[in-house]
């Protein structure tokens, strides 16, 4: 027995459906056997009939004779081999026969005599009465002049012709039995070829289920199979990756969490513990105001990476000047860039507005990621070069580094959450992640290009809208930027002139 599943589905839907196609084949096969059988029997006699008929009937009008001589001639001139000749008046009685016994016959009003009467030639297939042998008739009407008018009836056996039909079936049975034995054997076979790799892919998924992500479907599957195989291990591999990534993450954010947190408790300690030397405490106060700082921003940019996870980040859109967000960017940076020894040039064309529909503080989030980056990764003493133009209906912002690059395989996954090409740095791993987000936001993109020691660039576009723009859109765009440095509003202005004129 086949035990329930697929392999039992397969083998008996295959089964049945060549079981019934052999079954309509042997029917329509011994249908069309049988028919061939009678109708040659039939076509011998009728032929026998019109040629007699054609040839004995005006011979018979030149010579009547008395009744009983009509019927002699008739039963020796007309007789066929293999048959019965039964001579019949035209109420259907029998008044001669070549068996001898057409005393004992009763009227006979079988259908082939009634269509012999209407003129045609009849045919009647059936059991004999008496006998229960089974038989055709076929008769005809034959006009021998004057009141000379009988019917020609023929019987003959049909008890060869049945055997022979018969073992015929039972061949064709045995040949069908021998087709489904094989059909069955094949349905197993193939049934099995697909089962075995869906048992394997479900053990192997069972074994995935439970926590053992190492273990792989072996096995050259084809077609579906293969693809699904595949699929398989590839997700295995990914929920690997990911792990792997989330456990980097929540170590490097650990680390990022505890570093100033430590210095926070250090300095209130210090500071609790009483002296309260002016410059000390002033010292502490700013590093305490500077940790702190920077846990909002991790756990804000926490935050921001959930809100666009679960479809829940709010945009406050108006027209935005890309022009001025990339600038204020710059004054934003200028203190770490000067840290660092990096220079920043914007190439644009001042004249013009580069107008997009979108949040101006989430852009601006945008740029200040990319550029941070920017100089986080420059060598002292570089450049990172800004440019702001339009082609074809499209604000396209680049920020270019001539810094350490990155290598075309961490290129492909550096957009993924968490990853860090090195740890060393710090962060979440979430900045550029957070950042592709935003710029999907705005129906933009953004690309990036690199090569390793060479430098990175990266290009944020975006759909320009009109030139025209209204003051109140104006300060929108731009009034919610603030000046993250410690300079005087003054003294942000004149920074800003002075990187318009560079």
């Amino acid at each position: 027995m086949i035990k329930k599943g697929i392999t039992r589905q397969i083998v008996l839907h295959y089964f049945f459906v060549v079981f019934l196609a052999l079954l309509l084949v042997e029917f329509v096969f011994m249908l069309a056997v049988q028919r061939y059988y009678y109708e040659s029997i039939y076509n011998t006699i009728s032929t026998h009939i019109s040629n007699s008929k054609d040839f004995f009937e005006p011979i018979a009008r030149e010579n009547t004779t008395e009744d009983g001589n009509n019927l002699s001639r008739l039963l020796v001139n007309l007789a066929l081999s293999n048959t019965e000749l039964e001579i019949l008046d035209l109420n259907g009685r029998v008044l001669a026969s070549s068996t001898a016994f057409e005393s004992d016959r009763a009227v006979l009003q079988t259908s082939d005599i009634m269509q012999a009467l209407n003129g045609d030639m009849g045919r009647w297939i059936g059991r004999q009465p008496g006998t229960g042998e089974s038989v055709m008739a076929v008769s005809h009407k034959f006009d021998l002049g004057g009141e000379n008018t009988y019917v020609i009836r023929y019987l003959t056996s049909l008890e060869d012709v049945n055997s022979k039909l018969l073992n015929m079936g039972l061949l064709a049975a045995a040949v069908g039995v021998g087709v489904l034995a094989i059909v069955l054997i094949i349905s197993i076979g193939m049934a099995n070829s697909i089962v075995r790799p869906i048992n394997n892919i479900t053990a192997v998924s069972a074994q995935m289920a439970r926590g053992r992500l190492d273990v792989r479907v072996k096995g050259n599957y084809k077609h579906e199979l293969g693809e699904l195989a595949s699929t398989l291990n590839f997700m295995a591999h990914e929920i690997v990756r990911s792990n792997q990534i989330k456990d980097d993450f929540i170590s490097s954010i650990s680390h990022e969490l505890r570093t100033p947190l430590t210095s926070i408790k250090g300095w209130s300690e210090t500071l609790d513990s009483g002296g309260y030397d002016p410059e000390e405490t002033r010292i502490g106060m700013g590093i305490i105001s500077k940790e702190t700082e920077r846990l909002i921003g991790l756990v804000e940019e926490m935050l921001d990476f959930s809100k666009l996870q679960q479809n829940q980040m709010k945009l406050v859109k108006g027209t935005v000047n890309i022009r001025e967000i990339v600038q204020e960017t710059m004054l934003n940076v200028w203190a770490k860039a000067e840290q660092k020894q990096v220079h920043l040039k914007l190439e644009t064309d001042e004249t013009r507005a580069y107008n997009v529909h979108g949040d101006g503080n989430r852009l601006k989030q945008v740029f200040l990621n990319v550029v941070d980056n920017a100089i986080k990764f420059s060598h002292e003493n570089s450049w990172i070069f800004l440019s702001v133009k339009e082609e074809n209906g499209q604000i396209i912002a680049a920020v270019q580094d001539t810094g350490i690059g990155i290598s075309e395989e961490h290129l492909i996954k550096v957009r993924d959450r968490f990853f860090q090409v090195n740890h060393q740095n710090g962060g979440t791993g979430l900045g550029l992640a957070i950042t592709q987000e935003l710029v999907e936001l705005h129906e933009g993109t953004i690309t990036m290009q690199s090569e390793l020691g060479s430098g990175t660039t990266v290009t944020v576009t975006l759909p320009a809208v009109s030139e025209e723009m209204g003051p109140e859109e104006s300060v929108t765009a731009s009034g919610d930027a603030e000046v993250t440095d410690e300079r005087t509003a003054s003294d942000a202005s004149d920074t800003k002139s002075d990187l318009e004129k560079s």
